[in-house]
């Protein structure tokens, strides 16, 4: 779906300190959307300065988009489940509308909309380093890499990476001390790969785990984190 016209005459108003629930609940239905990307998603919170003001014009937009149906909008009911499900997974969602959105994020040209968060969100204001590499690391690599993680944590720094098998998690264990983000390509409640599940809730109470997908969400080898910037719209 393309974005309003007269994007480029506004600005996106700043982040809120904090959403009213009901504009938490209108962000999540609009991203969850048919044919709404980050894009979209940016430009409508830019032109009609809030979810629910953008929520209410969507027919209207379909309409002069030329669409043969109206865009198929996310129903209150299926949003208000996806809340739950994240409050009893114990993670938080943050909205990129929201001050306490990552800042380095929020830069991007076409941040995710929306992050599940888990563990110590403080973590994501610090000066980060991302340490990643081989899956399949020789000993020599991973004790490099537990070298520049340790030393990266020592000097101050958030160790972030994927926690996949290899050199992924040799950083994420040893920075676990200093402070370290796991970003997964699969929902905050599946433990992907499957033998990463100590580590995994080592992170969540000591690190920070950052998610873009929902809940319930398998991560696939061959899908990564940044390859999944579209949400999945309501059923």
């Amino acid at each position: 779906m393309p974005g309003p016209e007269s994007r480029t005459l506004f600005s996106p108003p700043p982040p809120a300190a904090e959403l009213s629930h009901s504009e938490r609940l209108a962000s999540l239905r609009l991203i969850r959307s048919e044919h709404v990307s980050p894009v979209t998603f940016r430009d409508l919170i830019a032109h009609f300065g809030s979810a629910e003001a953008a929520l209410d014009a969507m027919p209207e937009l379909s309409r002069r988009g030329g669409f043969r149906r109206a865009i198929r909008l996310c129903i209150p009911s299926e949003a208000e489940s996806e809340l739950e499900r994240a409050e009893q997974a114990g993670a938080e969602l943050l909205f990129m509308t929201e001050a306490r959105y990552p800042t380095p994020l929020a830069a991007l040209d076409a941040p995710p909309p929306l992050l599940y968060a888990k563990g110590r969100l403080g973590l994501l204001s610090r000066p980060t380093v991302a340490v990643v590499g081989s899956r399949q690391c020789s000993a020599a690599g991973a004790k490099l890499a537990r070298h520049f993680a340790t030393e990266l944590g020592r000097a101050g720094y958030v160790v972030a990476s994927g926690l996949a098998r290899g050199i992924d998690s040799v950083a994420h264990a040893s920075a676990l001390e200093h402070g370290t983000v796991a970003v997964l390509a699969g929902g905050i409640d599946v433990v992907y790969p499957p033998e990463h599940e100590a580590l995994q809730a080592a992170i969540a109470e000591r690190g920070c785990l950052l998610i873009e997908m929902p809940i319930g969400f398998v991560a696939r080898a061959r899908i990564s984190p940044a390859a999944t910037a579209s949400s999945p719209a309501c059923p």
